[in-house]
């Protein structure tokens, strides 16, 4: 985070500082108590996690990367008002062999399929 552009730096913290006001505004879609301090605890737990997971990165293409991701995941989660990543339906595994083309092919068309929002959901859960 320290070689980063000032600039990035700056995007980069006000995402975090804006992930903590949302958590601290968040209501739950239910409207009780429990789910709502259920899920704001999860939204800066999330935060703290991708955010230190990542605070090594020094690439440039990665940085925009996980800046695009988090702010999809911001947008996704506010517009649907769900906290936690939104399930996609990418396509079936099929029935291939355990290796060969076919996998191959088929591991490669779940990877290009699944959106951005998601890409980090899968090294933290």
């Amino acid at each position: 985070m320290n070689s980063m552009i000032p600039a990035t730096r700056q995007q980069v913290l006000g995402l975090y500082r804006k992930i903590f006001q949302i958590a601290k505004k968040w209501q739950s879609a239910s409207g009780q108590i429990e789910e709502t301090l259920k899920e704001k605890e999860y939204i800066k737990n999330e935060a703290r996690t991708l955010f230190r997971k990542n605070k090594h990165v020094t690439d440039p293409k990665l940085i925009k990367q996980c800046i695009e991701e988090c702010e999809a995941r911001i947008e996704i989660g506010l517009h649907y008002n769900i906290p936690y990543p939104r399930p996609i339906h990418l396509p079936p595994m099929g029935l291939a062999y355990k290796q060969g083309r076919v996998l191959q092919h088929q591991e490669k068309l779940r990877k290009i399929s699944k959106p951005i929002y998601l890409k980090s959901h899968d090294e933290v859960s």
